[in-house]
Parts: structure tokens; sequence; C-alpha cells
């Protein structure tokens, strides 16, 4: 009888994959979010809307987050490693075949969907494998994961402008296209655990008889089942920090998108506004690992954390627009930056304390799934807005107000966790109470009947 152990270690080999996860999270979401920077160059060479154009980033979060289940589901029958470099390949098509730039269509078709898929396959199996990896450490470590968006984002925004000044467009698309090939490499060594991809070998091994075999496939077959839990939907803590998490993609992708064009407009040079997005990622970088520092304290509930981040990015997404020069608006970039960066660091682990861990590989994907809705509407409803506006200021200030909805799910998940936790009290203090009244009996019946064996004997 051998058990292998399928706990989380909260650390050893699990730094390994943490770093992995942070090259993958720089190669996948970095790119996405540095995508703006191709905005008005597609702009001009297709001669379409900004709301047009804006569908290319749309389709990509949109196939993004409706690969999650997808990707889930495909962790555990192979493993997170296939599935990371699955999501590498066609990472690396949706680029290379986006760079010869037929149509729209064809752009919406490559850099749209299959880039979208890409990432979905990359970044989902990449931060579900460190929260297995992770318990106590897990607001840590999945913050370091995550920060690598920003850091990698920190160079790719002077480095894609130069990309795009040097072969254009189009061979940018296609250097970026090999550069994230890389998650290939990365997802080679994120080992699984045990219980992470196959649970079902976590398991002692049963004698070789039928009743035993027939027995292990029973529960081989119900653990398959619960791999995937769409029951979750009818747990109403679930489907509010889904609403949360549909209103706050609506916002969340907007801002990088339209930042560029917002500082065009302002009459900012190229140079300078490649900047923008250094400070941004680099902020953002800093607003994570303080923010899962400080998660890691347990100092504060983490959903108390994540709906003061929300609150705070409203304000900055409001404030930003009055921005008139470079200055003014690198300084509100930055308050955005931040604040974004702690409310990713959190997101996640606050998900996971809502669920549990049994059910966070389905939570994860049916989340992602459900927040598709909102990135796919965010970015198209901000450009629509824009293009009725005339000013790309509208988009912002759609993007708080958004923003300010999801804070309020998240006051009324906590206050129902509240009520759940007292009852939960309330609960407990009843049983203790009738525990002597039970013991008492359960004890006297036992002398009765050891009273009775002695006579009989």
């Amino acid at each position: 009888m051998q058990t292998k152990d399928s706990s989380p270690p909260d650390g050893g080999y699990g730094w390994v994959v943490v770093v992995s996860a942070f090259i993958v999270m720089g190669l996948t979401a970095a790119v996405l979010k540095t995508f703006g920077l191709f905005f008005v160059e597609i702009q001009e060479h297709f001669d379409e809307l900004a709301s047009t154009i804006s569908w290319i980033t749309s389709i990509t979060i949109a196939t993004f987050h409706l690969g999650a289940p997808v990707a889930s589901s495909l962790c555990v029958k192979y493993t997170h490693r296939a599935v990371v470099i699955t999501g590498g390949l066609l990472a690396f098509s949706g680029m290379a075949l986006g760079c010869l730039g037929l149509n729209m269509i064809w752009m919406y078709a490559t850099t749209g969907f299959l880039q979208g898929l890409g990432i979905s396959f990359s970044w989902t199996p990449a931060i579900s494998i460190v929260s297995h990896y992770f318990s106590k450490k897990r607001a840590l470590a999945n913050a370091i994961a995550s920060a690598g968006e920003c850091a990698f984002a920190f160079t790719f925004g002077p480095f894609f402008q130069w990309l795009i000044g040097q072969y254009g467009w189009k061979g940018a698309l296609l250097i970026i296209g090999g550069t994230q090939l890389n998650i290939c490499v990365c997802g080679t060594l994120m080992r699984p655990l045990t219980s992470s991809c196959h649970p079902e070998v976590s398991r002692p091994e049963p004698p070789p008889d039928n009743g035993a075999s027939k027995t292990d496939k029973e529960e081989k077959s119900t653990i398959t089942h619960r791999t995937f839990n769409w029951m979750l939907l009818r747990r109403a803590e679930f489907v509010l920090y889904a609403m949360f998490g549909i209103l706050a993609a609506m916002s969340f992708f907007v801002p990088p998108l339209f930042l560029v064009p917002l500082s065009y407009s302002l009459g900012i040079d190229e140079s300078w506004t490649a900047s923008l997005l250094s400070i941004l990622a680099m902020v953002d970088f800093a607003g994570r690992l303080l923010c899962g520092w400080y998660a890691n304290l347990h100092l504060t509930k983490t959903i108390h954390l994540l709906t003061m981040t929300i609150t705070l990015i409203s304000t900055s997404l409001m404030l930003l627009p009055l921005a008139n020069n470079y200055l003014s608006l690198a300084i509100f970039t930055g308050f955005y930056g931040f604040f974004f960066g702690t409310t990713v660091a959190v997101h996640i682990t606050v998900l996971a304390e809502v669920v549990g861990m049994s059910d966070f590989d389905s939570a994860l994907g049916l989340f992602m799934l459900i927040r598709s809705t909102g990135g796919f509407l965010g970015p198209p409803l901000a450009g629509l807005i824009v293009d009725m506006a005339g000013d790309y200021r509208a988009g912002f200030y759609m993007a708080g107000a958004t923003l300010v909805l999801a804070a309020v799910f998240l006051v009324v998940l906590d206050q129902f966790q509240q009520r759940s936790e007292r009852g939960s009290q309330i609960n407990t203090k009843s049983e203790k109470s009738s525990l002597p009244y039970t013991s008492f009996h359960f004890l006297k019946l036992q002398k009765r009947r050891y009273q009775d064996h002695d006579v009989v004997v």
C-alpha cells in the first residue's frame, strides 16, 4: 500500500512553477495589455472606425475567457503541462498568421480568436497549478506569478514601439509570435502534483480483486465528474462573485486600449506615449507584490481588500480624463496601474476562498467563462461611446462607472458571507450545548450494557 503525497508543498519545486507561470503571464497577458500600440497602426492600414478595430481585442478577450473551461477540463484529462505547451503553439500561430493582414475578418480570426485561445490555454493552467502548489502562501505565490504580466509589459511598451518602427506592424506581430514560443518551454517545467491534474492517481492501490476494481472505477468516475462542477451556478456566493467578474472585465481592458490614442489626441510624442505603458507596468508590478505580501499577513479579509482596491481604481479612472499633458497623464496612469495591480494580486485568492480548493478548478473555468461576456462587450461598448462622443475620455468614464457597480456586488457578497458565518456559529453553539446531555445518556447506556454483559458471564 503506497500513497503519493498530494498536499501543497508551499515551497520547494513550487517556486519553479511560480517562475514558469511568471513568464507565461508575461508572454500572454502582457502582450494583450500592450496591444494598444498596434491600435492606430491597424486602424490607419484598414481605414476603419475605432469600434471596428476594437473588435480584435474584444474577440481575443472573449476567446481567452470562453476557452478557460475547456482548458480546465483538458488539464484534468491530460496535464497542465500539455495544455500550456498547446497554448504556446496556438499563440504563435495567431500572431504569425495575423502578420499577413489580409482583411479585418482575417485579423479577427488570427490575432483575435487564435491568439485568445492560445492565451486561454496558457494562462488558465499556469495560474491554476500555482494555486495547487501553495496553500498558506497562496496569495503571495499568485501575486508573484501574476506580476510577470507587469514585468514584461514594462519592457514590451518601448520594445513593441521599436519593432513597429523598424519592421512595421506586420513584422512586429511575427517577431512577437516567435517570442511566445517560449511559453512551450515554461510548460515543460510545470511538473504536476498528483492531485492537480489526475486526482485519481493520488489514492492508494486496491487489491486486485473484482469487487475492489469495480469500486475503483466508480470512484474514478466520481472524481472525474467532480473536476468540473456546474452545480457552482446554484451557489449564491459564486454567482455574486461572477457578477463582479463580468463588470470588472467590462472595465479592465478599456484603459490599456485607449490610453495610447488618448495620449496622441493630447499631442504627446510617440516615444513618450510608449513610456506611459512602461509606467503602467512598473506601478502595476509594485501593486501586485505589495498587496500579495500584505494579504499573506492575513491582517485584513481579502474580500475587504479587493473591495477597497476596486473603489480606488474607479476613482482613478474618473480622474484620469482630467489630464491635459504628459505629466498629469503619467500621474493618473500611475495611480490606476498601482490599484489595478493590487486587485489582480488578490482576486484569484478571493475566488478560492469563496468556493474552496475542492471546487477551485471548476470555479476558475466557470468564472472565466461568465466573465467573458464583460470582456467581450466592454471594448466595443467603450469604442461606440468614444465614436459618439468624439473623445477618448468617454471610454475612461464608462470604465470607472462600471467598476462602481462591481464594488457593490462585492459588498453584497461580503454581507452574505457574514450572515452565513453567523448562522454556522449559532448552529455550532447549539450543538455544543446539547452535547453534555447526549454524552451523559450515551455513557449511562454503555454502563448498563457492560453490567448486563457481566451478569450473563
